[in-house]
């Protein structure tokens, strides 16, 4: 027979395992939530085919399934921005393709990008030479309209200063269904005005790239292809609208869409 003390014991040390389950539950979303906190704030990128670099700038299929806190949270709402315009009509083509395109520049010419945004033009000289592959695929891209009225769908304002393009479903997570290896990584720096691929890790470069309009503290893992030669004020106006929502990382509060993009040979 239990006598009222063993039942009193019992039930005080069926509370204090429910206590401790209870604890370590706690303690497990905090991880989680901390883990989650981390990888927004971490100091990385962005890229296509499937890659963002390691927690900031993360893209494509890995960050789809490795980095999923990368993709800026859609928040509730959008407030304007003076000096950015109704997009064009249109909506991205999505195309996909199994491999990276054939090259086809000339690594020893100089060539040029157009971004023709809502908010303004931004050009941009491509180093050809330095990164042929990344410059090779983005000149491809430009030539089937793949980035025509996408979304630049991530501002970030803290830490590092950068805005994210060149994914067509515009979370993120997508890209142009191949990737291309790393280049142009050897001393590299982000200072304002570069032009670099976003990824999600080595060799995971598709169609996401990112604009850094304030210099820039980065690992050198992001190939660094261009540099910003006219439209740096678009940028900075776009970053001065700050982030849907508040904070310093998410979807820009200025609607910026890659009204028509091209890269020609100068």
């Amino acid at each position: 027979m239990v006598t009222s003390e063993q039942r009193r014991r019992q039930l005080a040390r069926d509370k204090y395992e429910r206590q401790m389950e209870r604890r370590v539950e706690a303690q497990k979303k905090a991880k989680r939530r901390n883990a989650i906190v981390g990888g927004a704030l971490a100091v990385v990128v962005i890229a296509a085919g499937g890659a963002f670099a390691g927690g900031v700038f993360d893209s494509d299929s890995k960050a789809k399934d490795k980095n999923a806190q990368a993709a800026p949270t859609p928040p509730a709402a959008v407030t304007p921005v003076k000096g950015c315009e109704t997009p064009a009509a249109g909506a991205p083509n999505a195309k996909q393709w199994k491999t990276e395109p054939p090259l086809a520049i000339d690594t020893k010419a100089a060539y040029t990008a157009k971004l023709a945004t809502s908010c303004g033009e931004v050009t941009v000289t491509l180093d050809a030479a330095k990164a042929p592959h990344t410059v090779n695929s983005f000149a491809y891209l430009a030539s089937e309209q793949y980035f025509d009225h996408v979304k630049c769908h991530r501002l970030t304002t803290e830490g590092i200063y950068v805005l994210q393009c060149g994914d067509p479903t515009g979370t993120g997570s997508g890209g142009p269904g191949y990737q291309f290896a790393d280049e142009n990584l050897t001393g590299a720096t982000y200072p304002a005005g570069t032009v670099a691929m976003a990824n999600a890790g080595p060799g995971t470069n598709g169609s996401q790239f990112f604009l850094v309009y304030k210099d820039t503290q980065l690992p050198p893992n992001y190939t660094p292809f261009g540099k910003i030669t006219g439209g740096l004020d678009v940028l900075t106006n776009i970053a001065g609208g700050g982030v849907q929502g508040g904070g310093g990382d998410g979807a820009p509060n200025a609607n910026v869409v890659l009204n028509s993009v091209t890269a020609t040979k100068s």
